[in-house]
Parts: structure tokens; sequence; C-alpha cells
């Protein structure tokens, strides 16, 4: 549908379940443009994934255009039953300044009950100023932190008794590894969600690559994983994520397994690798700072008071 809200200029902002292909080539250079611009991606990863593939559950679009350009751009997400919707949005590099990323924020308020969350990729100036306009505050952290890979100063890992690693075979592992998932993560309903559908995106984009997809079994069972990832272009490898199950927490296995894919990432030749962790997860920072990573960038997150 098309909005009546009032915007900036000729601009008009449209409220979609759903987008075409046009359209999701639309907001993808959009963001391409944004990210060369700002040197970090205005969307998350998952949030770029539901640009394709029809219409997703909770999940609702907003385009706006100003004389056949699309300026600006917000997903809102509202799947959670529990934690109040969660936006990303983007405007133009050059059309900042205009008044296109306060619209698009109203337009999340009024579509969220001004019941709100939103990130704010890379904490810039503009976003924090933005966020205050919109009168919200920020409440969460989520840190990016880095290290070289060379040289690795990581001892051999050493699994509890008992614990054999292999690698993910698509197709077979996936409804386990769903499952434990859910499991490591059943506080963290960001990653703990993620449905077969999600698995799928994630393994049809061209950097998956099982053979960095490390799973540790005990018993037969799947008891932890430590999925890595590999940015091409910027030469990086990333600790996609870890998980343990929480039957098997506490005996060093998520710092082995970390320590796997780290050996695997400089392996390949990578010179950094990096890894998302909430700043307030004391322990996890704690472990990856003795693994010799430090903070690189910060992603802030705002909510409404209410």
């Amino acid at each position: 549908m098309t909005s009546d809200a009032t915007l900036p200029g000729p601009g008009r902002l449209r409220i979609l379940d759903a987008l075409d292909g046009a359209q999701a080539a639309q907001v993808l250079e959009l963001l391409s443009d944004a990210a060369r611009s700002d040197g970090v991606q205005a969307v998350s990863e998952q949030g770029r994934l539901r640009l394709r593939g029809g219409r997703r559950e909770g999940v609702t679009h907003f385009l706006i255009d100003d004389g056949g350009l699309l300026v600006g751009y917000a997903q809102l997400e509202a799947a959670d039953p529990v934690e109040a919707p969660a936006a990303e949005l983007v405007v133009r590099a050059d059309q900042r300044g205009k008044g296109y990323g306060r619209a698009l924020g109203d337009a999340l308020l009024d579509a969220s009950g001004r019941r709100l969350r939103v990130w704010a990729h890379g904490g810039k100036p503009a976003a924090r100023h933005l966020a205050q306009v919109l009168g919200m505050a920020m409440f969460r952290e989520l840190r990016q932190l880095r290290r070289p890979l060379s040289p690795l100063d990581i001892p051999e890992p050493v699994f509890p008794e008992g614990v054999v690693v292999r690698t993910f075979v698509p197709g077979q592992d996936d409804a386990a590894w769903l499952a434990v998932n859910a499991a490591a993560f059943a506080h963290h309903p960001e990653q703990g969600s993620l449905t077969q559908r999600d698995l799928d995106d994630r393994m049809a984009e061209e950097w998956f690559d099982p053979e960095g997809f490390f799973l540790a079994e005990k018993d037969g069972e799947l008891v932890g994983f430590h999925w890595t990832k590999v940015h091409r272009e910027e030469q990086l490898g990333e600790v996609y994520v870890v998980g343990v199950a929480p039957g098997a927490q506490g005996g060093g296995l998520g710092r082995a397994l970390t320590a796997t894919g780290l050996r695997h990432l400089a392996a390949r030749g990578l010179p950094t690798a990096s890894l998302y962790v909430d700043a307030d997860n004391v322990a996890a920072v704690t472990v990856y700072e003795r693994l010799g990573f430090t903070t690189y960038e910060t992603d802030l997150m705002y909510r409404t008071e209410s």
C-alpha cells in the first residue's frame, strides 16, 4: 500500500508486506551505496536476507521515493511475541538532512504503536541524534571485536572427554543444528528463533562453506558448534556463531570450538578475524579478550521509553 504521510518535498512513502524483485534490487543498491559512504551496513545480514523470497511473517518494508529515486528504506520485524518490534533504516547519503530519516522513524513509531526498538549500526552521530528526536533511549550495545590471525598464538584446542568434532552436512544436520541453536540461544531471540527457511537462506549465499561449520558431538548427540564465515572482499574471517547446548556448558567446549574455527580461518590465509558480542555479556567478552580480541566498532540499539 501507499501511505499519505506528510513527507519532505514530493516524496512518497510506501509500506509493503513484501518486495518484488525490482524493489529488492533497488533497496540492495541503496544499502550498498550507503555502506560505501558510511563504512558500515545500515541493515543487518538477516534484514538483507528478508528482502528477497516474498512475504516474511511479521516483516514490513518502508520505502520513500522522491522523483523516481529511492531515497530511504526501513524494515520492521514484529514476529517476537514478547519484545517490542525491531527496526533498521537508511537514507541515501546525498539525500540526508532533508527529513527523510525522521519521516521513516515516525512511520515506524506509528506502525509499532510507539513500542519500538531501532538499531544504529556503527553508532553514528546522525543516528544518535535521530533516536533522540524520536524520543528513544539507548539500551543495548553490540560490539564488533577483531584480532589478527597472524601470528595465531592460540594453543591447540582441548575438548572435553568423549567429544568429537566434524563438519556440517547440509540436509543431514539441519534439524539437529536448529534444535541446539534454539536451546543455546533461548535467551537471545534474534539467533535462537532461526528456522529452516533462515538456515536455507544462509546456505544459499555465496559465502556458505560447510567445511567452516564445525559440529561437536558426544555419544552421537550434537552438543555444540562453531559456524565461521569468510568475507572475501574484505579478506576478513568471522566467528559467525558459537553455540553450546545447555547441558554441555561450563566445561570449556565453547572455548575449544572457538579455537578450532580461528585455526581454520588462519589456515585459509585470512589476516583478521571478527565477531559480535553484547557488551553486557561480561563472561563472553572476557573469554574473547583473553583470545586476543579488541573492540573494533559498536552497534547501538535504541528503544521507546513506554
